[in-house]
């Protein structure tokens, strides 16, 4: 049986991804990680995902995986892999929840955070020069908009 509402080749719908937002915002994040990655790699020998786990035990302390897949927006297995390498090279510490036995608590130790605060100076620097090419008024603009689609996101 022939399809009931055949659409004309000439009438159908394309998408155009470059111009599809979320293609967009996808390949900026994926350039700008990228460009920030190697960076880390070469100077310190991090992935991304390590150093946004790093990140987030920097600013906030002591978490479990789960609160940090919830803050990197990283999925378990990448938030596993990453606090796996980072605890054999030593940047991590790893204690069992008294609250609950079943959970694992991850901190930077001594020398984690001497990386991360080596680093933190390095991605202002990256940030500041990303955002070198927009006015004052362009930057509080995109923060907002940003915030707006990072909220209706959610």
């Amino acid at each position: 049986m022939p399809d009931p509402s055949p659409v004309d080749a000439h009438t159908r719908e394309h998408l155009v991804l470059e111009a599809f937002l979320p293609y967009r915002l996808s390949v900026l994040a994926n350039r700008i990680s990228s460009a920030i990655a190697r960076d880390y790699q070469s100077r310190f020998g991090l992935r991304v995902p390590e150093w946004r786990v790093m990140a987030v035990l920097g600013r906030f302390g002591a978490d479990t995986a789960r609160g940090l897949c919830h803050r990197t927006a990283m999925d378990k297995v990448t938030v596993r892999r990453a606090t796996t390498s980072l605890l054999s090279k030593q940047y991590l510490n790893r204690k069992t929840d008294p609250d609950d036995r079943r959970r694992t608590i991850f901190e930077l130790t001594p020398g984690g955070r001497r990386i991360h605060d080596k680093i933190v100076p390095l991605a202002r620097t990256r940030e500041a020069e990303l955002l070198s090419d927009l006015s004052p008024a362009e930057r509080s603009q995109l923060d907002q908009i940003l915030e707006k689609l990072m909220v209706s996101s959610a």
